[in-house]
């Protein structure tokens, strides 16, 4: 991971961004390991690479916006400035390249012995070749728009994570530079010729060999096929929203979308070593040495998620997961979901239990006429949303629905921004959130009157409301008929629509206000019992400072504290006099592990839509529930207890700031697998 790791530990705390690259390398681990079949590696290679990419955006692009505007900022954890931060990452970057080529290289002779060989510019025969050529002729050239820099076409502005080709030509004797973006529409895999076996081509690299012949009147004296990362950390405000935007938040955050392709560039990747060209594009690109790396495989593993056509019938069940379908929970169907959730708690766990049930339950409400009032609050949404069809009809039908739509979802903005206008062209009443709060959570809001009494239904739960997510992530889910959560349910929603932060909850713990608080109160618990105490907690990431303190406490007061973070991790474990007491366990596997169960001694738990992060539990409007259902709590105590017996997909950290994997237990123990066979029986 580099050698400049000085200050990104500095017990018991680990430097954010680290712990970030050190997930995607876990993600990288899997797409390495011979346990997993052998299409999933190549996908888990390509979100290696497309986590890396965001990383770049976000991460990257937010402290060297810090560099710029906030010299004097420091990381409250391990006292790193924002340069030396953005020193220590660009250090750690191009061991990571490494390992992704390398591993790469890996998958293609796994590949090539099960029947498809994906060719590359200096490994194709002359006979492909001659082939690949035809198909760039008569398929890629259409699309193409060379262009020769001179007087007459100035330097053009690299899009951001477009890809381009690149040379450097002489033409009667003057040097210029031939610059050639790939086409949109062009296929990111191609078959070449036919046979029992594929052969198969990236389209990147089919411009790489051929992109010469569009430049026929001049010599290529060096070339490169190359990608720009550009910034897309931006900030927008309801201050921002002024007279320019009519006072329409939407408006604004379109504009923001729009320009996030024109900032300013963090990284330039090239896959030659081409001297000239690579200090031609770093003068041009304003950026330093450092932030230019090699490649030596692919830029974007998407088409990776192609391989499988390639593939007969009879050979690609095995080189996949098996198939497998959520199960419906015993006693739940459709047409009946408002009477069951009227006389018991429902559980779903996602994706080992199918979102079916609750999408019932909002079709349901659409045409029921006991249902008087929807309250949704919407972060992503998959395509062709069944979660908006409900919604949509409910309004006509004459229900009176509110849906408040978070537009600052990073990357989801141009689609929450379609829904939301679908949404108000059907009569739902949407809102775009509170001032300069994301709101995060995960609720659903639903009022009756059945046999003369006012009733409430409220879902709570950990993960969006996206039916193709719930497929893949790891979500946990609450329906309700408790009177107290469905009045502090009816609140939220009120206090969102009226600005109202400091408001009381009967059981619901909301941020930026209580949840905090709330969780912190209930460690205190712990803290009052030494040595009997016992947390354990699972989430994506922690990295509030005030959070791991308080955790840090815990431990020195003999708590055991059991901690499962799929990603970032701010605390380091096992620090004699600090942290001696707290294990930290991360889990990636087939599914994306995403729920957050905070659970305390053998009482309290609650599950949330919240990490313990600064962002979340202070700037975010975040929900955490009790459970109170003692068979529900029961279950899932039983999932994290298999959960930190994983030794099959678990790694543990080390109080040196590394992961490693489990060496105990002598039975091999998959969670997720596990799960699979749990919740099917």
């Amino acid at each position: 991971m580099g050698k400049m790791t000085h200050g990104l530990i500095r017990p018991p705390y680990i430097n954010r961004e680290y712990s970030w690259l050190q997930f995607d390398k876990r993600v990288l681990d899997q797409a390495r390991d011979p346990g997993n079949p052998l299409l999933e590696r190549c996908r888990f290679l390509s979100i290696f690479i497309s986590n890396l990419d965001e990383f770049i955006r976000v991460r990257l692009g937010s402290l060297m916006n810090l560099e710029l505007h906030s010299p004097t900022y420091t990381d409250n954890k391990t006292g790193m400035d924002a340069t030396e931060q953005i020193a220590a990452i660009l250090d750690m970057l191009p061991g990571l390249y490494r390992k992704s080529d390398e591993t790469f290289t890996r998958l293609r002779k796994e590949l090539r012995s099960a029947g498809v060989d994906i060719l590359m510019h200096d490994t194709i025969s002359q006979a492909q070749k001659t082939r690949a050529f035809q198909y760039f002729q008569e398929n890629m050239v259409p699309f193409l728009s060379p262009l020769v820099l001179d007087a007459k076409h100035p330097m053009i502005r690299f899009e951001n994570q477009r890809l381009y080709l690149v040379l450097r030509l002489e033409r009667d004797g003057r040097e210029m530079f031939g610059v050639v973006s790939m086409g949109r529409r062009i296929e990111s895999l191609v078959r070449i010729g036919g046979g029992k076996k594929a052969r198969v081509m990236p389209s990147e690299e089919l411009l790489y060999l051929f992109g010469d012949s569009l430049f026929p009147s001049s010599v290529v004296k060096e070339k490169s096929l190359l990608r720009v990362t550009r910034n897309a950390d931006f900030e927008a405000s309801v201050e921002d929203a002024d007279i320019e935007y009519d006072f329409d938040f939407s408006k604004l955050i379109r504009n923001r979308v729009e320009s996030r392709g024109s900032l300013a560039a963090v990284r330039l990747e090239m896959n030659t070593q081409s001297d000239e060209l690579r200090q031609f594009l770093i003068r041009h690109l304003g950026i330093r040495k450092n932030q230019a790396f090699l490649v030596n495989g692919c830029f974007s593993y998407k088409y990776m998620f192609q391989l499988d056509e390639f593939f007969p019938d009879d050979v690609r069940p095995s080189l996949r997961y098996p198939v497998f379908r959520g199960s419906i929970p015993a006693g739940l169907q459709r047409g009946v979901m408002i009477d069951t959730v009227l006389k018991r708690d429902v559980f779903l766990s996602y994706p080992f239990q199918s979102m079916d049930p609750l999408l019932w339950l909002l079709e349901e409400c659409a045409d029921d006429p006991r249902v008087s009032n929807i309250k949704i609050t919407i972060y992503r949404l998959a395509n062709n949303s069944r979660v908006v069809a409900a919604l949509t009809r409910a309004a006509e039908n004459g229900k009176d629905v509110s849906v408040v739509m978070e537009l600052c979802a990073r990357f989801d903005e141009e689609s929450n921004l379609s829904y939301a206008q679908q949404l108000q062209e059907a009569g739902c009443t949407v809102f775009y959130g509170m001032e300069n709060y994301k709101v995060h959570s995960k609720i659903i809001s639903i009022v009756l009157r059945d046999n003369g009494k006012v009733r409430y239904i409220t879902h709570l739960g950990t993960g969006n409301y996206n039916e193709s997510t719930a497929k893949q992530y790891t979500d946990l889910n609450i329906i309700t008929s408790d009177r107290d959560i469905g009045l502090d349910g009816i609140a939220f929603f009120r206090n969102l629509a009226t600005l109202t932060m400091d408001y009381k909850y009967r059981k619901l713990l909301v941020a930026p206000e209580t949840l905090k608080a709330g969780i912190m109160a209930e460690i205190d618990k712990e803290i009052a019992k030494g040595a009997e105490g016992s947390i354990t907690c699972k989430m994506n990431s922690l990295s509030d400072k005030e959070m791991i303190d308080k955790l840090v406490e815990a431990s020195q007061k003999g708590v055991k504290v059991r901690l499962m973070i799929r990603g970032i991790c701010c605390l380091l474990p096992g620090v004699p006099g600090y942290t001696e007491n707290i294990t930290v366990k991360s889990i990636v596997g087939r599914f994306l592990e995403h729920s957050r169960i905070y659970s305390f001694g053998s009482g309290d738990m609650f599950i949330s839509s919240a990490d313990l992060m600064t962002r979340n539990v202070d700037r975010r409007v975040e929900i955490a529930t009790p459970v109170q259902d003692p068979k529900i709590k029961s279950r899932i105590l039983r999932m994290l207890d298999i959960m930190l017996q994983d030794n099959v997909k678990g790694r543990v950290l080390g109080a040196n700031g590394k992961y490693t994997e489990v060496q105990d237990g002598t039975e091999s123990i998959n969670s997720q697998e596990r799960f699979l066979e749990m919740f099917r029986g």
